[in-house]
């Protein structure tokens, strides 16, 4: 079976649960994904779907993508994906998988590229604390020393140093699913999830193991003294 889908990041937002507290969500957009090709371990050397997502000119694909398109029927195609299954036979080419397969209340992993920032220092990369601000010094965004002195004289490799930051692969684990619409094609997850507005990402239902929910219980409120002493 399908455990992973892909949708694209439309914003954030906050609702308002059950016991009225407020909950900061992610809306993503889920489409349909098609199944473009099977890949079995007699031919390819394992099972895996491979899946379509969103739509773009037709002008910008080339031939030989159009025509392993046309296969399963579709013309234009954005994203394309392989999800590992155990059996690829249980799938057509031109299948669609959406939404359903999620509902209220369960846990997904979302996986997507975080926001470049470019060059970036070493107090903004790693949180470098900076050398002294008195007047006359020259090392205030400075990153330090960066070697030995003497032996062994080199900069080792990973030393925390200036350079590019953001644009990493991130995954967050065991999102929860507060509400699901699939008239809209879109579902409402708790909290943040990597990249910016209309960020392609990948949904999977997760195989962590989630803490059972523990019901919050009202404190008992305490008498005060002047209610003792009126025998309240």
């Amino acid at each position: 079976m399908i455990n992973t889908i892909f949708g694209t990041k439309l914003g954030m937002t906050q609702v308002f649960n059950d016991s009225g507290d407020v909950v900061p969500v992610t809306v993503i957009e889920i489409k349909p994904c098609v199944v473009l090709q099977k890949k079995t371990i007699s031919r390819d050397g394992y099972n895996a779907v491979q899946l379509g997502y969103g739509e773009k000119k037709e002008k910008l694909i080339n031939k030989p993508l159009k025509n392993h398109l046309k296969k399963a029927n579709v013309l234009s195609i954005r994203h394309i994906r392989e999800v590992r299954v155990e059996n690829p036979d249980e799938y057509k080419l031109g299948d669609k998988v959406g939404i359903s397969m999620f509902k209220t209340g369960d846990y997904v992993d979302v996986k997507g590229q975080s926001r470049g920032k470019g060059m970036a220092g070493g107090m903004k990369r790693w949180n470098f604390s900076g050398g002294p601000k008195s007047h006359g010094c020259t090392n205030k965004r400075g990153p330090g020393g960066l070697s030995a002195s003497s032996y062994p004289s080199r900069v080792f490799k990973g030393t925390h140093m200036a350079g590019r930051m953001g644009n990493d692969a991130i995954k967050v684990l065991k999102l929860e699913v507060i509400d699901i619409r699939e008239k809209d094609s879109f579902m409402l997850v708790k909290g943040a999830v990597p990249g910016s507005k209309n960020n392609f990402l990948a949904i999977s239902k997760t195989k962590r193991h989630v803490k059972p929910k523990v019901e919050k219980k009202e404190p008992v409120k305490k008498a005060t003294k002047k209610q003792i002493k009126r025998g309240k």
